[in-house]
């Protein structure tokens, strides 16, 4: 506990992101106003005029919509992660098993992978199956296995050094054993790490996928697309781009912060 103390990067990363998720889970279940109700009498209001934030072009309020795009957000987000977490450290693990020419084959389709960013990957999805959120989720989560592979690997391949690694394989233990009693225990501190800062760049990614109309459709809000519609009235409502560019910039910040809190304190080096 007195170690977390001393962390106040973790700290304050903490309290951002648990507020972004308890805002997240709040809107499922209540919100000011219903996000996708227009009311045109009241289009345009400042913060405090009417709702808190105030309201859009059609008169719906900004804070329900920044609610309810923050699940749609966090919800795309998690489950890129995840998809691109699960397969990418499957990966890594098996080609530290492996190694030879698997490596070389997995390497080099990490590199083609990086050299079609995720938005251009939305862009060629949607051409075949439709902008959405599941567009979204494989696009980004595509993006996200060599990062996680790469990870894996390297950090497998180390703990496949250790004297009680080595031990194991002198006992003839099968590779696939040592690989989950041995391995992968000792790397999940890193792929924890690496999940908490890739959802930072995956809630920033599915803003832009959003923004370019790649993401989930209307009405549904999301914060890329807010900032989208916002771009005819910045001179005349600048509320209408401040909120949701706040609250990405905040969301990404927060899970920096706690990414980088958790390297610290799961740092098996660091004894302070």
């Amino acid at each position: 506990m007195i170690k977390v103390l001393r962390r106040p990067v973790f700290l304050i990363g903490l309290v951002i992101t648990l507020a972004l998720f308890a805002v997240a889970l709040l809107s499922l279940v209540w919100t000011p106003f219903l996000p996708t109700k227009m009311n045109i009498v009241h289009k345009l209001k400042a913060p405090l005029d009417f709702g808190l934030l105030g309201t859009d072009q059609f008169g719906r309020d900004v804070a329900s919509m920044l609610m309810v795009g923050a699940w749609n957000s966090l919800s795309t987000s998690i489950l890129a992660v995840l998809l691109g977490a699960s397969v990418g450290t499957a990966v890594g693990v098996v080609v530290a098993t492996r190694r030879g020419w698997l490596e070389l084959v997995v390497m080099r389709g990490c590199d083609i992978v990086f050299a079609v960013p995720p938005i251009l990957s939305a862009m060629m999805l949607g051409a075949f199956i439709g902008s959405g959120r599941f567009t979204a989720i494989i696009a980004i989560g595509v993006f996200m296995v060599p990062v996680f592979a790469r990870l894996a690997l390297g950090a497998a391949l180390q703990v496949w050094t250790r004297d009680y690694v080595t031990a194991a394989v002198s006992m003839g233990r099968p590779k696939s054993k040592i690989t989950l009693v041995h391995v992968l225990p000792n790397i999940a501190n890193q792929i924890i790490v690496q999940v908490t800062i890739q959802l930072g760049l995956a809630i920033l990614t599915e803003a832009g996928l959003s923004f370019l109309g790649l993401g989930m459709p209307p009405p549904t809000p999301t914060w890329g697309r807010m900032l989208a519609d916002a771009q005819t009235f910045l001179g005349q409502a600048p509320w209408l781009a401040l909120m949701p560019g706040l609250a990405i910039a905040l969301a990404v910040l927060g899970l920096n912060m706690l990414g980088d809190g958790l390297r610290d304190l799961l740092d098996p080096r660091d004894n302070s």
